[in-house]
């Protein structure tokens, strides 16, 4: 399990990964060529992967990420020190926030 932030990064085993995936939309790379799992918003730094691979957003609005980095990766952020992946499966999760009456998603 790997943290960075209010972003965290759970190894998905290969038979664990949902069948649905192999159809499932992949989310675009940002203008640096990086697959972003969040952006702040107040400063614009992201915590994302760079490196080959796929990230595909489950259903939901809270629904995590799923990211897959076939010959491993690392994570990257402005504020934060790099952290490398082995290739494979990765559930990424979103800090949430409780306000009384709702649940958000941790801004930066």
């Amino acid at each position: 399990m790997y943290r960075q932030g209010d972003v965290l990064i759970v190894p998905v085993a290969e038979e664990a990964v949902p069948p649905h995936v192999a159809q499932a939309p992949r989310e675009a790379r940002d203008g640096r060529g990086r697959l972003v799992l969040a952006l702040g918003e107040v400063t614009g730094h992201a915590h994302a992967v760079v490196g080959p691979g796929d990230l595909l957003r489950e259903p939901g609005p809270f629904g995590p990420l799923l990211l897959h980095v076939p010959q491993g990766g690392r994570v990257v952020h402005e504020e934060h020190a790099a952290i490398a992946l082995p290739k494979g499966w990765y559930r990424v999760i979103r800090q949430r926030e409780y306000v009384p009456g709702s649940v958000r998603i941790v801004a930066d």
